[in-house]
Formats: C-alpha cells, sequence, structure tokens
C-alpha cells in the first residue's frame, strides 16, 4: 500500500511538473475560477493574447497597483505578508499579501478560498513558477487569466468588455480603473467608475510613474 501512494504521489508530481513546464508557452485550457463562473454566472468572456499584444499601460498599472516589488521578489514579499498578518491580527477588514506570482499560482492552478492546504500548495506552484516561467511570462499569464469582472477574464476580454478597445490601447487612466477594481472585480464598477474608483485610479496612475526605471522593470513588462 505504501508502494502504491508513493507512486501515485510521484505520478501526480511529474504530471504537474510537466504541466507548469508546457505551460512557459501555452496557455491553460481552463481554470478552476473560470468553471466556477460558468456554472454559477453562466457568463464566460475570455481572450488570451501576447504579452506584445497587452501594451505596456496595463502592465504598469498591475504591477504599481498591486505588487511594486514584482520585478525583484522571489514571488514572495515577506514585508507584505507581515504587515497584512499586523493588520489583521488588529481585526480590520481582512487584508492580502499576495503577490502577482501567488495569485497566478491560484488562478491557475488552485482554487479560491482560504484554507492552509490551498495556501501550502500556492507557495509550491508559486516556487516552480518562478523558476520555471520567468517574470514576464508570470506577467503574462496574470493578466490573462485574472478574473476582471463578472465572468470577464484576462485584459483583452476586460478592455473590450468596458472600453470596446484592445488592451494595447487602453490610456493610462483606463488602464488604472481596471487595476483599482482588481481586488473585487465582482462588487466594483469600472465604465462608469464609482467615486472609489476613480480615487484609486488616480493613486495608480501616480505609482505608474514613480515605478518607471525601477530595477528589473523592463525585463519583467518586455522591453528588454
Amino acid at each position: 500500500m505504501f508502494k502504491f501512494i508513493r507512486k501515485i504521489i510521484l505520478f501526480i508530481f511529474v504530471g504537474h511538473l510537466l504541466y507548469i513546464v508546457a505551460l512557459k508557452w501555452i496557455n491553460p485550457p481552463i481554470t478552476i475560477t473560470q468553471i466556477t463562473q460558468m456554472v454559477e454566472q453562466n457568463k464566460f468572456k475570455r481572450d488570451y493574447i501576447s504579452s506584445d499584444e497587452m501594451g505596456k499601460n496595463i502592465k504598469l498599472a498591475v504591477i504599481g497597483s498591486e505588487d511594486q516589488k514584482f520585478p525583484t521578489h522571489n514571488g514572495f514579499d515577506l514585508d507584505g505578508i507581515q504587515k497584512a498578518f499586523e493588520h489583521n491580527q488588529k481585526g480590520k477588514k481582512l487584508r492580502g499579501g499576495s503577490t502577482i506570482s501567488q495569485q497566478v499560482a491560484k488562478n491557475v492552478f488552485l482554487w479560491q478560498g482560504r484554507s492552509y492546504v490551498r495556501k501550502g500548495l500556492e507557495a509550491y506552484f508559486t516556487f516552480m513558477i518562478e523558476k520555471i516561467w520567468g517574470k514576464e511570462r508570470i506577467l503574462e499569464m496574470y493578466l490573462n487569466v485574472a478574473e476582471m469582472g463578472i465572468g470577464v477574464f484576462g485584459i483583452e476580454a476586460a478592455s473590450e468588455y468596458y472600453f470596446n478597445k484592445p488592451a494595447k490601447d487602453l490610456t493610462k487612466n483606463e488602464a488604472a480603473r481596471i487595476a483599482a477594481a482588481l481586488p473585487s472585480p465582482r462588487k466594483y464598477n469600472v465604465n462608469p467608475p464609482s467615486s472609489y474608483i476613480s480615487s484609486r485610479a488616480r493613486h495608480i496612475e501616480r505609482q505608474m510613474r514613480n515605478i518607471q526605471g525601477s530595477p528589473g522593470l523592463a525585463e519583467a513588462i518586455g522591453e528588454q
């Protein structure tokens, strides 16, 4: 029985490893989150595009908004995790400390929700994609699979849905508004924007300017 279980574990590990390697060049056919939305909302819109087709503005917007240390960290922002822990210990509204890499690991390979099992698997997949994919591919995958509205996945689908234009043509403000809604894409309205989204978008635009020239940024957004 022990040998059988060991073989099953080895088979699963090798299968996951091969899938991770394959996703360095191909896009995932479907994710658990996407399946859930298809069932719950009966709505599914997704358009995979390459990093070059995304344009610079949305890349700067999500890095400036979600994870400014993305170009240089190893997948985990320990300072951010510590601050989130301290904030949550005070009993305030829960704040996440996940990096873009961790969000990709969750969105591509796992399910939504909070549990120690999922967080442990998330750490494993984060480590693997950082080693195998690299920053540019991780950012490209994030912008292709992230939910950006009810049943709307990826920046191309979101750009067409909100602004009737391809992602590469998004203005800085439009990109910032989409990024502003990412923590709760089913809750906030991007176009027309709520007062909260408008205010947060202006803040994100300032961060977009501030991170210009940051170490590793050019490589992470594909401008080597």
